[in-house]
C-alpha cells in the first residue's frame, strides 16, 4: 500500500507557481508526497519557469499544463491554493482531505512590473528565482506543517 500522502498544487493557470511547487515536492520530499499539479484554467507551462528550476537541478520541462478538472479521480489528501485567483475560484477541492492557502507573488506579473521600471532580463529572471525559492522554503517543511 503507498503511503504517500496525494498533495495537488492548484494555482489560476498552472503554468509556473504549481509547477514549480510540483517539481520542488518531487525532487524535495518524494518520499513522502504523491505530487500533482493544476489550474482552474490551463496557459501552458512557462518556459522561465523551467529555466530557473534547471538553474538549481529541478526540471520541470516535462510537465504540461493541466486542468483541475483532469485530476478529478485522483483522491487528494490535500489541496494547496498557490495564488490568491485558485483559492477564490476552487475554494474547496471535493474529495481532498484538507485545502490549504499558501499565496506566492506571481512571478511573471512582478517581472512585468520590474520590465517596465527598466529592468535587465536578468534582474526579470531573478523575480522567478526568488518565488522559486519561498516555495522551496515551503515544500521543505511538507508534509509536517499541514497537520
Amino acid at each position: 500500500m503507498d503511503d504517500k500522502m496525494k498533495i495537488l498544487f492548484l494555482c489560476t493557470g498552472n503554468s509556473c507557481r504549481s509547477q514549480m511547487a510540483e517539481g520542488w515536492a518531487r525532487a524535495l520530499r518524494g518520499e513522502v508526497l504523491e505530487a500533482y499539479s493544476a489550474g482552474v484554467e490551463t496557459h501552458g507551462l512557462n518556459p522561465t519557469a523551467v529555466a530557473v528550476m534547471a538553474e538549481v537541478g529541478v526540471d520541470i520541462s516535462g510537465h504540461r499544463s493541466k486542468h483541475l478538472d483532469s485530476l478529478a479521480a485522483v483522491a487528494f489528501d490535500v489541496v494547496v491554493t498557490v495564488c490568491d485567483n485558485a483559492r477564490e475560484s476552487c475554494p474547496f477541492f471535493p474529495g481532498a482531505k484538507k485545502n490549504v492557502h499558501v499565496g506566492f507573488p506571481d512571478p511573471p506579473a512582478l517581472a512585468r512590473e520590474a520590465a517596465a521600471r527598466g529592468a535587465t532580463e536578468e534582474e526579470q529572471r531573478d523575480c522567478y528565482r526568488q518565488v522559486r525559492e519561498q516555495i522551496r522554503e515551503f515544500v521543505e517543511t511538507l508534509p509536517e506543517s499541514l497537520a
